[in-house]
């Protein structure tokens, strides 16, 4: 047991460690918001790469509010998919998590029914509330009629993770509801 707790903690020490939630073979998605990538991986193995996605105007951090423009950083599941988004599709994430949630009721950017709201939608496997304080409608989403000459030079998205249309049409075939979504 002692052995065992020990190679944990080195494999987290290492930042080795699994998604908070995966299952080993489970295919997930990996988005490194710095190297503007998103991995497709079935447990440990990267299946697939898609480069040059698009984040938030104003980076990925820490989001406190609705319009900050900014691309939560987090371990998230597809709530919701959309096969008409006028983005060609969209893969809803569950933001805000229960973290988000707590950081924004001791920020007072949310009250404690909001807060109960979050909690009881995350504890029951559902969507929490969309239209908080803290933003919601974040997610994975193509570019349907926008321009790609924008898509590729700058991060143009209100907090989502915008793909080519090519490349949400190829992430599809690995997504459905409940997959897991972690953004770095």
């Amino acid at each position: 047991m002692a052995r065992n707790k020990f190679l944990v903690c080195f494999i987290v020490l290492l930042g080795l460690h699994c998604p908070p939630g995966r299952a080993d073979g489970e295919v997930w998605i990996l988005v490194d918001t710095e190297k503007l990538n998103m991995e497709i991986k079935k447990g440990d193995k990267t299946v697939a790469v898609l480069n040059n996605i698009a984040i938030g105007r104003n980076g990925a951090g820490v989001k406190y509010r609705r319009g900050d423009d900014v691309t939560p950083l987090g371990s998230f599941r597809i709530g919701w998919i959309n096969d008409h988004s006028s983005f060609r599709k969209f893969f809803g994430l569950n933001y805000p998590d229960l973290g988000h949630a707590e950081r924004g009721l001791k920020n007072g950017n949310i009250d404690q029914g909001t807060y109960e709201q979050i909690a009881r939608a995350h504890q029951s496997g559902d969507v929490p509330p969309q239209d908080t304080d803290l933003g919601g409608q974040i997610g994975i989403h193509g570019l349907g009629s926008g321009n790609l000459s924008i898509h590729k030079s700058m991060n143009w998205t209100h907090g989502c993770i915008a793909l080519t249309n090519d490349q949400i049409d190829q992430l599809s075939q690995w997504v459905e509801k409940g997959t897991l979504v972690t953004v770095k």
